[in-house]
């Protein structure tokens, strides 16, 4: 997509580029093809792809320890703002978010990077409203009368996922 060209562009000028790689818009049109299956010779790309990325950060998707993070963002071949989303932290899970806490020191930012992403994977990927999300986190708020998102603390972000992820 033209996100990824652009990005693409800026690296190639040797601007500050975060390393990444692109899916090309066609593979759509492969996916439904292929009756809503990933091609596998596209799923190799990928994974292919991660393998090299994980080789330039040095860290492993899944590790428990280190995580690495991705962000997916959509693209397309017209440029169509608020039509379409970013997942941001995909590799997160239980045990990946354990180790992010441990690693930045801050469980409180672990927890709430872990939230983030279940509430944009559940939105983007799952076409779940974003006011079911909101519900529970309000719900939360009120319950431990937070006047702002940053009063929670890390157990109340658990409960605010555990409740996520009865959603998705």
């Amino acid at each position: 997509g033209g996100k990824g060209a652009g990005l693409a562009e800026m690296s190639r000028a040797g601007l500050p580029v975060p390393p990444g790689f692109t899916i090309a818009t066609e593979v759509c049109t492969l996916y439904f093809e292929n009756g809503n299956q990933v091609p596998p010779e596209v799923e190799k790309a990928t994974d292919d792809a991660i393998k090299l990325l994980e080789k330039r950060m040095g860290k492993k998707l899944g590790d428990t320890n280190d995580p690495l993070l991705l962000s997916v963002r959509s693209g397309a071949k017209f440029s169509m703002p608020g039509m379409m989303n970013t997942i941001l932290n995909l590799g997160l899970n239980d045990a990946t978010t354990e180790g992010l806490a441990r690693k930045s020191g801050n469980q409180r930012f672990a927890y709430d990077c872990y939230r983030r992403f279940l509430q944009m994977f559940g939105e983007v990927a799952l076409d779940i409203p974003m006011e079911k999300f909101d519900h529970i986190f309000d719900s939360r708020k009120a319950k431990v009368k937070a006047k702002v998102d940053t009063d929670l603390n890390a157990e109340d972000l658990k409960a605010i996922i555990a409740d996520y992820k009865k959603l998705v």
